[in-house]
């Protein structure tokens, strides 16, 4: 695939959906989370990378922010708890 095309048509993707979803305020790190869809989905399973984005932009959502630089920390502080997790493997990091 084109790495060019591909963040192209993921930005587009993620204008309009930032507009439908009316978060208009936050800038998406496309790199960030593909990454951690991939490191999630390598060390847990195939499925995991798809639920630790949607519980980076959960946990992101619930923090008490406002204005897009909070938004953008809310974000990646969620997303480093995850890469942490994965890393270690889930296995091992279970309570």
């Amino acid at each position: 695939t084109n790495p060019g095309l591909e963040e192209r048509n993921l930005s587009e993707w993620s204008r309009r959906l930032t507009q439908a979803l009316q978060i208009l305020d936050l800038e998406v790190d496309h790199k960030m989370l593909v990454d951690l869809a991939e490191e999630s989905s390598d060390n847990v399973g195939p499925h995991a990378g798809l639920v630790s984005t949607f519980l980076v932009g959960y946990a992101a959502g619930l923090s008490k922010t406002s204005g897009r630089k909070a938004a953008d920390e809310a974000v990646q502080t969620a997303a480093d708890t995850v890469f942490e997790l994965a890393a270690k493997g889930w296995e091992d990091s279970a309570q």
